[in-house]
């Protein structure tokens, strides 16, 4: 852990703060007039998800975590826990499905993700998957005629199980772009 002032932070940094560790998800240095500059942070708990505000005195201390990234490939699901291998050391890693969030769902066999871990007590943090995934429509309905000259959407179910809203024109068998924070549709692959 190293100490370190406001001037420090930056986006998608850790934090500990209140005993618990963040994640700075924005920042923005705020100069009032004749009034005491202050730090705007919006932080994510690392531990529950929850995003919420807080202001720090502009300069004042914080804790910075230092965080490393490992490549690990995702084998199979047991039970409540998603099992990843080091791709170095061939090591399993069992990881709950609680931990990775609402992400787990665009995750197939031996895909590639990074596990993130707290540098200095060697404690998973959380998981993050490559920002786009390419997956395949398994299911879906067939568009009704007249539907496809406005933005009609529909329910798709992918190859991991996962039911995503996809346009009209969207059918069963294509290969399509998926955004894994927020689980929307991009494009067509």
């Amino acid at each position: 852990m190293a100490a370190g002032t406001t001037t420090d932070l930056r986006n998608g940094m850790v934090i500990r703060y209140n005993n618990d560790l963040f994640q700075v998800v924005e920042f923005q240095h705020v100069a009032p007039g004749n009034w005491r500059a202050f730090v705007r942070v919006k932080l994510k708990n690392l531990n529950n998800g929850k995003v919420m505000e807080d202001r720090f005195r502009a300069g004042a201390d914080i804790d910075i975590v230092r965080i490393e990234r490992r490549p690990m490939q995702y084998l199979y699901r047991e039970g409540e826990s998603l099992i990843f291998m080091d791709n170095s050391t061939f090591d399993q890693i069992p990881v709950t499905e609680a931990m990775m969030g609402d992400a787990a769902r665009f995750l197939k066999e031996n895909d590639n993700a990074d596990l993130v871990y707290d540098a200095d007590r060697e404690v998973l943090l959380g998981v993050e998957l490559p920002i786009f995934v390419a997956l395949e429509v398994v299911e879906t309905t067939t568009a009704v005629r007249g539907d496809t000259a406005t933005n009609v959407t529909k329910a798709a179910t992918l190859e991991t199980g996962a039911v995503i809203q996809v346009p009209g024109f969207v059918n069963e068998g294509d290969r399509l772009k998926i955004d894994t924070r927020s689980g929307e549709y991009i494009e067509r692959v």
